[in-house]
């Protein structure tokens, strides 16, 4: 590969960690021709775009982001497949999935909406993390539910109030 040819896949990999706030890195080594395509099938039905890089590639390419990859750089030793996704916990759960068929992939690290996490033991809390829309949705949900309790109470309060006025009224009259 010539200077050249390093420097664009640099910047392309730069493009990548910039665009994307969920990337996980993989070790896939070990799997055969089959069961990588396997894997590459059910990361794009879940919506992971997944590729093999080169670590010291990856590595300037985050050394040449914006983002604080704090010790992910660390990981990067081996067989490296980088995972990139829109939704935080998607990566995990197709490497959770893939590994009841296998003993790979192993989850080296993954940088989350700015959280860091080292190790493969750290899958099955990412498996757990909510997306983004997953918060918001529960965080509405939380909202609404005491405003629709008190909208309900002042329904059927506001026709026995009503009720009770009237009939006070009628009385006087």
């Amino acid at each position: 590969m010539t200077r050249e040819e390093k420097s664009q896949v640099i910047q392309d990999l730069t493009a990548q960690l910039t665009d994307n706030a969920n990337i996980y890195l993989a070790d896939i080594s070990g799997l055969n021709a089959g069961s990588t395509s396997d894997l590459r099938r059910a990361c794009f039905k879940a919506n992971v775009s997944m590729a093999v890089v080169k670590n010291t590639l990856l590595e300037k390419a985050m050394e040449a982001s914006d983002k604080e990859f704090g010790e992910l750089p660390t990981v990067l030793k081996g067989n490296t497949s980088v995972m990139y996704s829109e939704t935080g916990n998607a990566p995990a759960k197709v490497i959770k999935a893939f590994r009841k068929k296998s003993e790979k992939p192993l989850l080296k690290g993954a940088f989350i909406e700015e959280a860091i996490y080292i190790g493969d033991d750290q899958l099955d809390m990412l498996v757990d993390i909510k997306s983004r829309e997953e918060l918001i949705g529960e965080i509405v949900t939380l909202l609404q539910s005491p405003a629709k309790n008190v909208i309900s109470a002042l329904k059927s309060g506001g026709g026995t109030l009503a009720g009770i006025i009237k009939t006070l009224s009628e009385k006087e009259g």
